[in-house]
């Protein structure tokens, strides 16, 4: 009876081995870089400097830096609304910078068929 498909003595090939042992050294560079990314910090502005936002690459708000200026009792929403873009804008470099990592961890699966 002939043998269809399979590795002939149910043998994993070295090529699979040497996948594994890449697959693990790309998982520990991805760790690696996470906690390198964490420690990183994102600022952003908004209303022309008046409000600025600090958030750590675990996307944590760190800092929020208020102009007297733009402290005005009178005004609160426009206050408001500038505390939200600058957040907004000091979490999306955030996100960019973790997308740039993967990118950079992930580029050589292309060759890969899933």
């Amino acid at each position: 009876m002939a043998k269809r498909g399979g590795f002939p003595g149910g043998a994993m090939p070295g090529n699979m081995n040497n996948l594994m042992k890449q697959a693990q050294r790309m998982q520990r560079q991805m760790e690696e870089g996470q906690k390198e990314l964490e420690t990183k910090e994102f600022t952003a502005s908004a209303g022309g400097g008046a409000v600025e936002v600090t958030v750590s690459g675990s996307k944590e708000v760190l800092r929020v830096k208020l102009s007297e200026e733009v402290v005005d009792p009178e005004d609160i929403e426009m206050l408001q609304d500038l505390i939200v873009a600058a957040t907004n804008e000091a979490l999306k470099q955030a996100e960019e910078a973790s997308a740039q990592l993967m990118g950079k961890m992930t580029g050589g699966l292309g060759g890969f068929p899933f």
